[in-house]
């Protein structure tokens, strides 16, 4: 691999980071590194681990992270490490230090070494709530400190990209879903309950979002890659249709046979819940060339096949 491009993927360990790393080592076009916390769980990149050189630092660790950078001096940055997206992640500092200091941190020591593109990762709560399709120009208005951090995190991307003459750019999640999701989320809970034939325990069928297969998501970053504007751009990444909890749900018990009953309202509904969640994906698709390609039916079909192959991975965590 003398004359592959060098790769970087921070938060490795996570749910976007390893689906990443999985895409990336099957290809056998880069030579891939990763930056980890010593205390992270590896369970989702175990498999792999062979193919990838692993540094043991935190982004928040400005001199550590600095050496590491000016020994790899990667080409390529895939920025996916954050913390606060779960509602279980509720420590401010930790949201504030990973989110707003390590992605200045990242960025700073990356621009010393130079790259060919630098891919951060934001998300849809940097908008807050609103009430119909979301375009990248809307105004961010987050109601919670992680969509605060993660706009910061953005607008630091941006002001770094414009004032240097970088190739930065942010792509806004919206609600990836797939191989190695959280435990604890919707979709991975739903399918493990149906594979086990328990009913499900979920919060309200009204709730919506806007679901987008990890699959497309991987695709929408390696696009991002041969994006070298310096302006900072900022992309929506969705499905660009938002549906109910109830439907993906009740679709989920359908995929699996019908066996169970969800018991709905026997896990407390989120404070705050949109009424619309959707993000208007034009942009990318014009810009990016990027759209997705799995439906909701497909991409679920999809976790539930690798679920049922992979379904130790999340009994064994109990």
């Amino acid at each position: 691999m003398a004359n592959s491009k060098t790769m970087l993927i921070t938060g490795a360990t996570g749910f976007i980071g390893s689906c990443l790393i999985h895409k990336l080592v099957d290809t056998n076009v880069y030579d891939i590194h990763i930056i980890k916390r010593k205390q992270s769980n590896i369970w989702r990149i175990k498999n792999i681990l062979d193919y990838v050189s692993i540094h043991d630092v935190d982004i928040i660790d400005y001199t550590k992270l600095r050496k590491v950078i000016k020994s790899v001096k990667p080409d390529l940055i895939f920025h996916t490490a954050t913390y606060g997206g779960y509602p279980f992640q509720k420590d401010i500092n930790k949201i504030i230090q990973t989110n707003i200091i390590g992605t200045i941190n990242l960025v700073n020591v990356c621009a010393e070494v130079g790259f060919d593109a630098f891919i951060n990762t934001g998300s849809s709560s940097e908008y807050g709530l609103k009430d119909k399709p979301i375009q990248e120009t809307d105004l961010p208005e987050p109601i919670s400190e992680y969509g605060v951090a993660k706009e910061a995190a953005t607008l630091f991307c941006q002001a770094k990209a414009k004032k240097e003459r970088l190739p930065i750019v942010t792509l806004r999640l919206f609600s990836p879903y797939g191989y190695y999701e959280e435990p604890t989320r919707l979709i991975p809970s739903v399918i493990k309950s149906c594979l086990l034939n328990k009913n499900p325990k979920v919060s309200s069928p009204h709730s919506v979002r806007d679901f987008i297969f990890v699959e497309d998501v991987v695709n929408a970053y390696i696009k991002a890659i041969n994006f070298s504007s310096s302006s900072g751009e900022v992309f929506n990444i969705g499905y660009g249709q938002q549906h109910s909890v109830g439907y993906v749900v009740n679709k989920i018990i359908r995929l699996t046979g019908d066996k169970v009953k969800p018991e709905w309202g026997s896990i407390p509904k989120r404070s705050n819940e949109p009424t619309s969640w959707q993000a208007d994906i034009s942009k990318a698709k014009d810009i990016l060339h990027w759209k997705p390609k799995y439906s909701i039916e497909h991409g679920l079909k999809k976790t539930i096949e690798w679920f049922e192959k992979n379904i130790s991975l999340y009994t064994q965590r109990e």
